[in-house]
């Protein structure tokens, strides 16, 4: 059988791809505008080499804060052009105040409006590109699904909805007791002796098991996975997959298999790399303690306005090995708000006042857990602390809840910065996922990705 498949781009590629050619995309129109116009502020030279990687450092941290990595964002037209402009303009700011690592700042103003115009015009051409070309459906990636029936519709919107370039084309039924036909979301019930055949002619990338019951793989199945397999077709287990694209962990696919997972990351019991996480963790403490400190007056007028009542706010949550500890905030809710018992927040609760919704959507609510983390009891980085009588109710549904708790509870997380504020059980599964994904992946470079997250949720108001 010939092989002829797409290209495709993963997510990891599509990512360094629009790192890299930001990067070139600037420099290269910087260097031409110095030609033409006689652009003179910044000259690439081995002998300023240094000013060019500070620019490419601030290029790329701005990029990350104002989410131009965020692929949802790099293939939306009017989200990147906004992206572009905050981007380039925070760039452009940061560049021109730091005159000990880059050029002093020109006499004629018209060499700022010419350096900005050349950043931001660079990296508008080479976006649009991207997203008409490399964002189109040339590049999708097309899977078949081999599952049962029933999980087809959950196991397709967990994999599109987290990647746009992902499509599922078909799925072969593996369900020996219900093989009826079935016509779900214009997918294709694909015969098992047609399987060969599809793959080819639909030009297929790979093949992706997801499939519970192990009597559905017949040997004609089987027969055929292992021909396609020789023929340079890959081959992938759902979970695997699910991981790498959502970056989360699929626990409700793992069922009692768990322990495939453990150990975590290395991460956890590395003393230098805990060693240097608390030193980090004490000094943002301390600067978090002392930006505190200042916005207390603020605080104090707004309560007296709008949010009458005591300044802070203590709670019990479970921290790392389910020691409680009490958790401390700046109040946001009514007095009294849980008269009637402990309920999920909301949303749009309404027993949040409303300066105490300010304080939730800037985040200044979470300030005095810096005191937790100077302390110990917390972290900056990790899964949020969830109360007592919740972590009780959730683990009764999932019984790998409490694995979050083998390391310390965070002011921020992965969970936090890839999805919204938890309501229900169901949210809180897929917080679970996120918090899992985190503890098997810990490291700095995770750390100081979840850091550049939280600070687009602070700038784009995306609190609680």
């Amino acid at each position: 059988m010939k092989k002829r498949k797409d290209i495709h781009f993963e997510v990891s590629e599509r990512k360094v791809l629009l790192r890299i050619f930001d990067l070139l995309s600037v420099l290269c129109s910087l260097y031409f505008v110095g030609i033409i116009f006689q652009f003179d502020y910044f000259n690439i030279s081995a002998s300023n080499f240094y000013w060019t990687i500070v620019l490419g450092l601030y290029l790329l941290f701005f990029g990350s804060v104002f989410e131009m990595y965020n692929l949802q964002v790099a293939s939306n037209q009017f989200q990147v052009i906004k992206s572009i402009i905050i981007s380039s303009s925070t760039t452009v700011l940061a560049y021109l105040l730091t005159p000990l690592y880059t050029p002093v700042l020109p006499s004629n103003r018209l060499q700022i409006l010419i350096f900005f115009f050349a950043i931001f015009g660079a990296l508008f051409v080479w976006r649009m590109v991207y997203v008409r070309f490399f964002a189109s459906n040339r590049f999708v990636k097309k899977v078949i699904l081999v599952c049962d029936k029933e999980q087809v519709k959950e196991l397709v919107d967990g994999l599109e909805n987290a990647d746009p370039h992902y499509r599922v084309l078909g799925f072969v039924n593996s369900d020996s007791t219900n093989l009826s036909d079935i016509n779900l979301h214009n997918l294709k019930n694909i015969d098992i002796n047609e399987l060969e055949v599809f793959v080819k002619q639909n030009s297929v990338s790979e093949v992706v098991i997801a499939s519970q019951k192990t009597d559905g793989i017949t040997v004609n199945l089987y027969n055929q996975l292992i021909h396609l397999l020789e023929n340079g077709y890959i081959i992938r287990e759902y979970t695997q997959v699910y991981e790498t694209i959502t970056q989360r962990i699929p626990v409700q696919y793992v069922s009692r298999d768990f322990y495939r997972y453990f150990p975590f990351s290395r991460s956890n019991q590395n003393h230098l790399y805990l060693t240097v996480v608390r030193f980090l963790e004490i000094v943002i403490a301390l600067i978090g303690l002392g930006v505190g400190l200042i916005i207390v007056p603020l605080v104090l007028i707004g309560n007296l306005f709008g949010n009458k009542g005591n300044l802070f706010y203590t709670q019990e949550r479970v921290g790392q090995n389910g020691k409680v500890f009490r958790i401390l905030k700046f109040r946001t809710m009514i007095k009294n708000a849980e008269k009637a018992g402990a309920v999920f927040a909301t949303s749009n609760d309404s027993r949040v006042t409303p300066f105490g919704r300010i304080m939730r959507k800037s985040r200044i609510d979470e300030f005095p857990q810096f005191y937790n983390i100077l302390k110990g009891e917390m972290a900056v980085i990790g899964p949020r602390p969830e109360r007592p009588i919740f972590v009780n109710e959730i683990a009764e549904v999932m019984p790998f809840y409490e694995t979050r708790h083998v390391i310390k509870p965070g002011l921020t997380g992965w969970a936090q910065v890839n999805y919204s504020y938890g309501e229900t059980i169901d949210d809180s599964l897929i917080k679970l996922q996120y918090d899992l994904y985190y503890i098997k992946h810990r490291s700095l470079f995770l750390d100081f990705n979840i850091l550049f997250k939280t600070f687009s949720t602070v700038l784009f108001y995306r609190g609680q």
